[in-house]
């Protein structure tokens, strides 16, 4: 395994800089933080997606199974070893496409356009949909106002007994913190600001 992986390493150098670490009993391949590629027992498997699954599928790849103590994951990544071993012409470009694919899923992933108002710190489902009924419908909007105009929008729909601590959740989800690690003194300035 370490010969494959030694030259897979150095082959993988001409992609731009990678990371490893352990994955699925094997070793992942990352750039910025999105893993495109694994070595797992003397086989290299690159990860697919879109139009690369299907170049994929057409030279014959398998796909990577992977064998946990009660089932069975089936993940996006196909087997390379003998595109790798016989210097396949195309295999530089599918590299690239998934070094491309992976990266830019991963940006979408951790993007304010796939989060939703209860993925923010401090937000629950049932804030969301207080926030919701308020007419805060996405992260965006949440983001565009100021957490004393948050909460006096969720009061106005919601009936002015609505507890106090919902206005430092906005404040801390706004800035990526837990509430309660807010100071004192910004507690006391949003209290102020209400």
């Amino acid at each position: 395994m370490l010969e494959v992986k030694s030259g897979f390493v150095e082959y993988l150098s001409q992609f731009g800089e990678t990371e490893k670490r352990s994955m699925f009993g094997g070793t992942g391949f990352f750039v910025s933080g999105a893993m495109f590629a694994l070595v797992k027992e003397e086989r290299i498997y690159l990860r697919g997606g879109a139009d690369l699954t299907d170049a994929l599928l057409a030279k014959e790849c398998k796909k990577f199974v992977h064998v946990k103590k009660s089932s069975t994951a089936i993940v996006n990544y196909y087997d390379i070893t003998d595109l790798y071993d016989a210097a396949d012409t195309g295999l530089d470009a599918m590299v690239k496409k998934s070094v491309l694919n992976s990266v830019a899923e991963k940006e979408y992933r951790d993007s304010k356009l796939n989060k939703r108002l209860r993925d923010l710190p401090n937000l629950r489902l049932t804030i969301e949909r207080m926030l919701k009924k308020a007419g805060i419908e996405d992260v965006d909007t949440f983001f565009s106002m100021s957490p004393e105009e948050l909460f006096r929008k969720v009061q106005e729909a919601h009936g002015y007994d609505v507890d106090i601590k919902l206005l430092w959740m906005f404040a801390g989800a706004q800035t990526g913190v837990h509430y309660t690690l807010l100071s004192e003194e910004t507690k006391q300035n949003l209290l102020r600001a209400v």
